[in-house]
């Protein structure tokens, strides 16, 4: 009997089809795939979307629909589990096995504090444990994944993205499984944060020889963590091996072009502006913006002498964006890209300041007035299936602009929705008219998001790390995209991420944001090859 920690021998996994009858008709979203995985190991599952890798994890844990078709076995520690009952299964999630999602917000309980949620999973686990037991674990926990114990108390919805996933690590962690699934943990995280976790993660698996199967399209960050890679290509594991062998000298087609992939966006694009030989025309000035928030105390804490604290978001904020560049905006998680992108909007007020589009100041427009200039500064989103509403089809969602701002009828905005789906390569437009988001992949959801963001023909585009939850494959697609878009509706991008690879290759000119204050400003290689600032020094070293 093989002893390793996980064996996965032979599977074959089919999601519910009407054209099953004949098992040779039968659509494999995993098709035979095995692998060893032995305590203390890292190994690495990449892929395009939809490739299988993720049904591989929900198989382990159990969590497939009822009526999928499962050929082949699955041990830990040398028993089958595939025909685990629920009270066997229930006990095996958890304990055995943890499972870290990514997107953290379908894990959490908006209406539960954060220290709520670990000790509810503490308690339904592990009952023997004592109150003292188990505030010890939490904190001991949430620490591990730097929230510090202040933070306890707080709401999902008072953390930043990266921050509610530390928060589902930390769910995962606290109950000490043997084997842990983390379908692409870092996808949110900013590149310091991403390396801190998974340095813990990684250390933590390696001491309590924990096993670890990442999930991910970031070939970088499994090159760094993993220890073993498995590319999974239309079901198949195509290509398995040690990271050194498969990144170094990758032996099938497939492994080629992922890593291609990876590797395309590190490199600087051709056409990046020469800012200080060109020209200024200003299409955007950040004059002196604030936006602070008021950590309120209770009554009691008032009777302590507690005083307001007072979060400088976003501090003390100037910066120019001229008209056609790509001007970036870096920085970890909580630092306040977001919320400057959204100030800018005026979808949150500012605090005081000034923002200043096209001359005028639309900070202190009313929201009737505010409209009109929204047509001209659209944003694209992060996650593009939660900016979709998914009770309407792309066409309509496209042309939804369109109806707002008055810019047509029927006939001439169903003309203007089927030409940027062309713009966007959503060809044959007709085929994607009366489709619904969720009947998309994630690249073609977000060529949604850029049609619509585009189809109001605005002078500025705010993008929200446009392209963070897309596979490598998909990312270039989207990114050469944009930059085609932009030359051809001459577009100036405000582009935000936490990637510096896809900000290097995307931006003329970069700011590094921390704790709400720009403390770096300059043109791209500058920024990479001489940094002034320390943070901006250990950004890139991370």
């Amino acid at each position: 009997m093989n002893k390793s920690l996980l064996s996965i021998q032979n599977l074959k996994i089919a999601y519910k089809s009407n054209r099953q009858n004949d098992e040779k008709d039968i659509n494999w979203a995993v098709n035979n795939v095995s692998f060893d995985l032995e305590k203390g190991e890292i190994l690495a599952l990449v892929g395009e979307s939809g490739c299988g890798k993720s049904t591989i994890g929900k198989a382990i844990m159990g969590l497939l629909p009822a009526q999928t078709k499962i050929r082949g076995d699955i041990f830990f520690q040398g028993e089958s589990i595939i025909s685990y009952n629920y009270q066997q299964m229930r006990r095996f999630r958890g304990e055995a096995v943890g499972l870290v999602f990514q997107d953290p917000m379908t894990r959490l309980d908006p209406l539960m504090t954060i220290g709520e949620h670990c000790r509810e999973t503490l308690k339904a686990h592990r009952p023997d444990l004592c109150y003292e037991e188990i505030k010890e674990r939490v904190i001991n926990t949430l620490e591990l994944v730097k929230i510090p114990e202040k933070r306890v108390s707080q709401y999902p919805h008072e953390f930043s993205g990266g921050m509610r996933q530390r928060v589902a690590i930390a769910l995962t962690l606290v109950l000490q499984p043997k084997l842990i699934i983390a379908d692409e943990p870092t996808t949110s995280l900013d590149v310091t944060i991403s390396n801190q976790i998974l340095r813990e993660l990684t250390t933590l698996c390696k001491e309590q020889e924990m096993g670890l199967i990442l999930i991910s399209h970031d070939l970088n960050m499994v090159g760094k963590y993993g220890d073993h890679i498995g590319v999974m290509y239309q079901g198949e594991m195509v290509e398995t091996g040690t990271v050194k062998d498969v990144m170094g000298k990758p032996s099938h087609d497939y492994s080629k072009i992922l890593l291609n992939s990876a590797l395309h966006n590190q490199e600087k694009k051709e056409s990046n502006l020469e800012i200080e030989k060109r020209k200024k025309i200003s299409i955007l000035k950040l004059k002196n913006l604030e936006k602070h928030y008021s950590l309120e105390v209770n009554f009691l804490e008032q009777l302590l002498g507690k005083k307001t604290e007072i979060i400088k978001a976003v501090d003390n904020i100037n910066f120019e964006l001229y008209e056609g560049e790509i001007f970036g905006l870096v920085g970890e998680s909580g630092c306040g890209k977001s919320t400057l992108s959204r100030t800018i909007l005026q979808l949150i007020k500012p605090t005081s300041g000034q923002v200043i589009f096209q001359e005028k100041d639309i900070s202190i427009l009313s929201p009737q007035s505010m409209l009109n200039v929204r047509r001209e500064i659209q944003m694209i989103f992060q996650d593009p299936l939660a900016c979709l509403n998914p009770l309407i089809p792309i066409g309509k969602a496209i042309a939804e602009p369109l109806i707002i701002h008055k810019l047509g009828n029927k006939t001439e905005i169903r003309s203007k929705v089927i030409q940027m789906l062309n713009k966007v390569g959503l060809c044959p437009p007709n085929d994607y008219l009366d489709r619904y988001p969720k009947e998309l992949s994630g690249g073609q959801q977000q060529r949604v998001a850029i049609a619509r963001a585009l189809i109001t023909n605005p002078k500025l585009v705010i993008c929200d790390e446009p392209v963070s939850m897309l596979d490598a494959t998909v990312q270039a697609q989207v990114l050469q995209l944009m930059l085609a878009l932009k030359e051809e509706f001459k577009l100036t991008y405000l582009f935000i991420t936490h990637d510096l690879s896809v900000a290097r290759y995307m931006c003329d000119r970069i700011a590094v944001m921390n704790q709400g204050k720009i403390v770096e400003l300059a043109i791209t290689e500058e920024i990479f090859t001489n940094p002034q600032h320390s943070y901006t020094a250990q950004l890139i070293n991370s």
